[in-house]
């Protein structure tokens, strides 16, 4: 399980999205597909092009690492925080980045 789950939202367009923060249990079981199903293109083809070099053994690291490769790439994309579980300085901390918030 994930340590904590941010809900975010686009100003822009008013797309929301939920993004989970820690350890991502299903990257390690299902490699690619959490990408793939959540429209995280490039991470997909990141996640795809580094298995096929490594023999599949790159989805390890991307256990510890793709949840907050997501996170980064919904805030680049302009999403913003409207809620967590837990305290919001806690994932800043966590993650290492300021995460914007309405």
């Amino acid at each position: 399980m994930a340590f904590a789950t941010l809900n975010l939202e686009n100003p822009r367009t008013g797309q929301m999205r939920q993004a989970p923060v820690g350890f991502s249990w299903t990257t390690l079981f299902f490699g690619v597909f959490p990408a793939l199903f959540r429209g995280h293109w490039i991470g997909a083809i990141i996640q795809l092009a580094c298995a096929a070099v490594t023999l599949c053994l790159s989805g390890l690291v991307f256990a510890f690492i793709y949840n907050k490769m997501y996170l980064n790439h919904l805030i680049n994309e302009g999403f913003k925080v409207t809620g967590s579980d837990v305290p919001l300085e806690q994932v800043e901390a966590r993650i290492g980045r300021k995460i914007p918030s309405f």
